[in-house]
């Protein structure tokens, strides 16, 4: 095959590669938008953003007075934490980090949420050098984070968080939700080791010491689920028999925040109700 063959080729190959390649994503206005989803590569604008009413969190009042409080500090350019939200499922973790944000912005408050990935730490640093650009505040939401044993990502984080080269910029926060109060499991075979047990351990915790805001999110009691059922039920306008959402959360296992609201969810869908 000549060389001018070979090139027609190629050429080819080229064309149809990048007619199957995806369009690259429209450029995205961090000046104005109120959230985004970074996905490792780019953002992308999330509209409408519609998180749940801050005042319809219930049974954590002393959780969303504090992360408000910091996030307030944060949008006006005052020294903030990051934060890290850990413990039981379903308690309004990553709800409150979304809601905070929107209820700031309600108020007028220049700050907004960019949601990534707890699998792309790594591309984390390329965020940080777009959102260093713009003259706002960011928090920065990772959900669900978690390390499997040996992986070299806690350090990587601890980097971002304090003193690393990757260090996030002074109008970004991170707000981490972790099930794991120390985010990395500490198994019982690290007191056991006997190369340098206690700088295992140390290690691991190191990484959520790195978190100026850390708090505790722990199972609602019955009272807190009824509670957090009535509040709902009042907004949504309507109508509930104890006995019967006490049964819900039995057959569920657990009484929490997200089983409080599938129960209203249910009671809409009984009575032919929308949920704004």
């Amino acid at each position: 095959m000549t060389g001018k063959a070979n090139d027609d080729v190629l050429s080819r190959i080229a064309d149809a590669l990048e007619r199957l390649a995806p369009p690259a994503a429209p450029p995205v206005n961090l000046a104005s938008g109120e959230a985004f989803v970074w996905n490792g590569r780019g953002l992308k604008a999330v509209a409408p953003f519609h998180p749940i009413d801050i005042d319809l969190l219930t049974g954590i009042d002393q959780q969303k007075a504090r992360v408000l409080d910091n996030s307030s500090r944060h949008a006006k350019g005052h020294p903030a934490h990051d934060v890290l939200l850990w413990g039981s499922r379903g308690m309004g973790k990553s709800a409150l980090s979304k809601s905070v944000v929107r209820a700031l912005q309600a108020r007028g408050e220049d700050i907004a949420l960019v949601e990534a990935p707890s699998d792309q730490l790594e591309k984390l640093p390329e965020l940080f050098e777009m959102l260093a650009a713009v003259p706002r505040s960011f928090v920065i939401f990772i959900d669900d984070i978690g390390f499997s044993e040996g992986s070299a990502e806690p350090r990587l984080l601890r980097s971002m968080l304090e003193g690393g080269a990757s260090e996030r910029p002074a109008n970004v926060r991170l707000y981490v939700t972790s099930n794991r109060r120390h985010i990395v499991s500490r198994q019982m075979s690290e007191q056991d080791d006997p190369i340098n047990p206690r700088d295992v351990v140390d290690d691991q915790l190191a990484l959520s010491d790195r978190f100026g805001l850390r708090l505790g999110f722990h199972a609602a009691s019955q009272d807190d689920y009824l509670a957090m059922i009535i509040r709902y039920a009042d907004a949504h306008g309507l109508d509930f028999d104890r006995d019967d959402a006490l049964l819900w959360a039995r057959q569920r296992g657990s009484r929490s925040g997200r089983v409080a609201w599938q129960y209203i969810v249910e009671l809409a869908g009984r009575a032919g109700k929308p949920l704004a």
